[in-house]
């Protein structure tokens, strides 16, 4: 049985994000990707990955156009397992915080919300202001996951494949996609050939 994904990636840095997680999730076969790419979020794919967009939405089953509100995942009754932003701009932070759905990211996840799917936001920005706070803490009540891409060094990643491969992982951990693609921490610290249970 197909199971679908949305996927949405906004004009916040770190568009590679979203691409991973695209090219992770054809791993599943019996997952279904939908993407939406905003106007600011294909211009950032480019500059930053040097990928032509057209390139990264054939990565996607199915693509939506940012201004298609009347597109399948606007509605409830389209069954997704949920719905990654990556990145997550603080703008479509806001937006989905306060129910302003006026493009197709901020209703496919005002949708997530009301049918209690799982909802997967990776802030990017820096610092976070006290209304980026406050927007995640009431994102945070209402269901939603706050996954902000900080780097993991205890796998002692090699280069910035692994950052990006680690934060991507966790993220669809969310989903119940579990992939052995990435080291997982095991519990155990290993210091000078000695072994130490890790504490806290």
């Amino acid at each position: 049985m197909t199971r679908r994904i949305v996927v949405a990636i906004t004009g916040a840095t770190g568009a590679v994000f979203g691409v991973r997680a695209l090219e992770r999730l054809r791993e599943f076969e019996d997952i279904e990707s939908h993407l939406i790419v905003t106007g600011w979020g294909a211009q950032t794919i480019e500059h930053e990955t040097g990928r032509h967009v057209r390139e990264v939405r054939q990565l996607a089953d199915v693509v939506h156009r940012p201004g298609d509100l009347g597109a399948t995942v606007s509605s409830g009754s389209f069954e997704t397992l949920g719905m990654l932003v990556a990145p997550c701009t603080v703008k479509t932070l806001a937006a989905i915080a306060s129910g302003f759905a006026d493009d197709l990211v901020a209703r496919a996840a005002d949708v997530t919300l009301k049918e209690r799917r799982r909802l997967v936001l990776m802030v990017r920005e820096s610092p976070l202001s006290s209304i980026h706070l406050r927007n995640m803490l009431a994102l945070s009540e209402m269901g939603a996951t706050i996954i902000p891409p900080m780097p993991a060094f205890y796998n002692h990643p090699q280069d910035l494949a692994d950052l990006i491969d680690h934060i991507v992982t966790r993220s669809l951990d969310q989903f119940g996609l579990r992939s052995a693609a990435t080291p997982r921490w095991d519990g155990i610290l290993q210091r000078g050939g000695q072994f130490f249970a890790a504490e806290g």
